[in-house]
């Protein structure tokens, strides 16, 4: 039987010390941000973190001097200027803690215990975290399909971030592979045996997803650099044997992963009945809302009637036919219906504005508003045809075999009437959804 590399029983100084700043730094960095790792711990993050509602814009206000005041408030940003003031306050707290616990536990000839139980936190903190997200990607939730007004909109006007959602969103298959590496890691990181595994593998998904976000100027970057710090200390016990294995081609001893066990074996059975609650937990209910959520919003979200991408064939304003020109500010040049129901329009100029789009199917009619402005609200009526050719005077190339679905909406738009006749397109004849998998290319498919 493999010998077992003994656990040190003295600790320098530099590790006690560094170790007492690093557990009361991730122990504080869960508390603030559970991310969700435990049930309703985002409902009762909302509630212990009150007080700090009020204490960080006090901080920044009167002690950093900031320019402006610091607004608290869901953005779909995790680098808000809030959550810096809040690292920050975990690393002073930290700082401050480890000093103070410094002086009061000289005599602590090395913290082997603590280090497991913090080990067994952070590995069960990145794991809920990487199946959580993995599950999002699978199930695209997180990277969904590019909308019909993304695909219309040129590359250059896109934000790096934007441009990061259409490159993940395009492609199935890339989401199954990305999200899988995360459920792997995660799945990995609740076992001792396989925990420097999901460590290594951690790392790698935890880099990759850090330079998308610096790259891309994806607003998680917190987030995600404090998986790749999680998971380089929990690769730091194993740093000898690992530079033996894969660079000095050396013999190295098996890591010691027994287990530090409570005295009483009522605690002991009920720690592992909590942990295989938790992966049931994390699993079964990640994986069903997931799934909830899908046919929520997602891929499997029942489609509106209206639902699909339109060209304008006519459009008359007042009366008067407007022509097609691209310098032309009110005639539209495409019209869509997304998912949820609402409407983007493209003007001439290529420019997308985004409006409400509320439609009664029983009697035909719309209101719309634009979401710059919801005081103004227009009144339209439609109709959804699939005409004979006697309908078809002011569409094009059309015959009696056409199967194509016509939108005709009238009524008050802005300052004038309006009277639009639009054609549905077909949502897959983009290029960039007509290009399957090819094993052989003889020459580069590049657009």
């Amino acid at each position: 039987m493999a010998t077992l590399k003994a656990e040190p029983a003295y600790w320098s100084t530099i590790q006690k010390v560094a170790f007492r700043f690093f557990m009361l730094f991730f122990i504080l960095y869960i508390f603030f941000n559970p991310n969700g790792v435990l049930p309703y711990s985002d409902n009762l993050q909302t509630i212990y973190l009150q007080p700090l509602y009020k204490f960080v814009p006090w901080i920044g206000a009167h002690i950093l001097h900031l320019d402006k005041p610091i607004i608290i408030a869901i953005t779909g940003s995790g680098d808000t200027i809030y959550d810096y003031i809040i690292l920050l306050l975990i690393f002073v707290m930290s700082i401050v803690g480890s000093a103070i616990w410094s002086i009061t536990s000289r005599n602590t000839s090395n913290y082997n215990k603590l280090l497991y139980w913090l080990i067994v936190i952070i590995r069960y903190y990145v794991a809920i975290t990487m199946i959580c997200y993995g599950f999002y990607k699978i199930i695209k939730l997180q990277f969904p399909a590019p909308s019909f007004s993304r695909l219309l909109e040129p590359v250059g006007k896109l934000s790096p971030m934007g441009l990061a959602w259409t490159y993940m969103g395009y492609s199935r298959g890339f989401n199954y592979f990305t999200g899988s590496a995360e459920i792997i890691t995660g799945l990995l990181l609740f076992f001792r045996k396989t925990s420097a595994l999901g460590a290594i593998m951690g790392l790698v998904v935890a880099i990759n997803i850090m330079a998308i976000n610096y790259c891309f100027d994806v607003p998680v970057k917190l987030l995600a650099t404090m998986l790749v710090i999680m998971c380089i200390f929990l690769m730091l016990r194993d740093t000898g044997r690992l530079m033996d294995f894969f660079f000095r081609n050396r013999e190295t001893l098996p890591s010691n992963l027994t287990p530090h066990r409570f005295k009483a074996g009522w605690k002991n059975t009920t720690l592992i009945a909590v942990k295989y609650v938790m992966i049931f937990y994390t699993l079964y209910f990640g994986l069903a809302d997931a799934l909830a959520r899908e046919k929520q919003y997602g891929g499997k979200a029942k489609k509106p009637p209206l639902y699909g991408i339109y060209n304008v064939d006519t459009f008359i304003k007042n009366g008067d036919t407007l022509k097609p020109l691209t310098t032309d500010t009110i005639r539209w040049q495409k019209f869509m219906i997304s998912r949820d129901g609402d409407a983007q329009i493209q003007m001439m100029d290529d420019n997308v504005s985004n409006y409400s789009f509320k439609p009664d199917f029983k009697k035909h009619t719309v209101v719309a508003y634009a979401y710059a402005d919801t005081t103004h609200k227009f009144y339209l009526v439609y109709n959804l045809i699939k005409p004979g050719p006697t309908e078809l005077k002011n569409f094009k190339g059309t015959n009696k075999a056409d199967t194509t679905t016509y939108l005709i909406i009238k009524g008050a738009w802005k300052k004038y009437s309006v009277e639009v006749w639009l054609r549905r397109l077909d949502p897959n004849g983009f290029p960039l959804f007509q290009r399957d998998f090819h094993w052989i290319n003889d020459a580069a498919y590049n657009k």
